[in-house]
């Protein structure tokens, strides 16, 4: 264990095999695409902000990540042999706090591995929501807004870190008993946050089969469009809308003289 660097630390060139990822790191996902790009610049510009480390408390003479585990992993893509590092002599609770603070910031965390890293400071450490919403310069309701997020089943949890779902059409769902159904539907149906609170306000029950679009009430203009056409056929008529400006133009007959008078309508050969 290093006892003389400095308290800012000390910045080295290190062989990148000396370095590992770090265990209090709140990110999980790194995605490959993401990993390659950054190589790309890497090998063109170097690493501009070094990777900040600490003597690894378990492995003399190797060094744990506490910050940049990405630079590193796309460094090791990009076939460099050695990387710029800050090491500093850090606790536990230090290298959870800069690993959170850093990640927040550069928005490199998906809301629940977010949530997590407040949990583990939380419950390790002690801290307040609003201890925890000094440290790392966040609101104090977005704190506590995200850590409900954990209050989710893993499934859906598993819906906002891969970017199905965003925390704000989460947030609507935690304490359902559907909540992962009424994931599901919308992430197939592409409902909007708005739409989904509408829902939850209504207390809509939904189940695999039901469309929960139907619950979405028509504005005037829809409606009077309707009434317009069925008006001329002397049918029913139905606009659903999609997303954007798309839907489907639903005309329902009740039998086959019926449809042969829709036909004749729409070819010209009824005028």
């Amino acid at each position: 264990m290093e006892t003389h660097l400095p308290q800012d630390g000390e910045q080295r060139q290190l062989p990148i095999e000396l370095l590992k990822g770090g265990r209090a790191n709140p990110r999980k996902a790194f995605n490959e695409d993401d990993l390659t790009e950054l190589a790309d610049s890497i090998r063109q510009k170097g690493i501009v902000q070094p990777i900040l480390a600490r003597p690894s408390p378990d492995t003399p003479g190797t060094y744990e990540i506490v910050a940049g585990e990405r630079r590193w992993r796309a460094a090791q893509k990009a076939g460099l042999h050695a990387v710029p590092v800050i090491i500093r002599m850090l606790d536990d609770r230090e290298v959870l706090e800069l690993a959170i603070i850093e990640n927040v910031q550069r928005a490199d965390l998906n809301a629940i591995e977010e949530a997590g890293g407040y949990r583990e400071l939380l419950d390790r450490f002690g801290y307040s929501q609003e201890q925890l919403s000094e440290i790392i310069g966040k609101s104090r309701s977005h704190v506590a807004n995200t850590l409900r997020l954990l209050r989710l089943p893993e499934s859906v949890q598993g819906f906002v870190q891969s970017g199905k779902l965003s925390p704000g059409h989460a947030r609507a769902l935690i304490g359902r008993e559907d909540a992962e159904t009424f994931a599901e539907r919308i992430i197939a149906e592409d409902l909007t946050v708005r739409e989904v609170e509408a829902l939850v306000q209504a207390n809509i029950a939904v189940t695999p089969s039901t469309p929960v679009r139907k619950a979405r009430e028509k504005d005037a203009d829809t409606r009077a469009f309707e009434k317009e056409l069925a008006d001329a056929l002397g049918l029913k008529v139905e606009i659903k809308r999609s997303s954007g400006e798309s839907g489907n133009l639903v005309i329902k007959y009740g039998n086959y003289d019926q449809l042969e008078y829709i036909r004749m309508r729409l070819t010209g050969m009824g005028s």
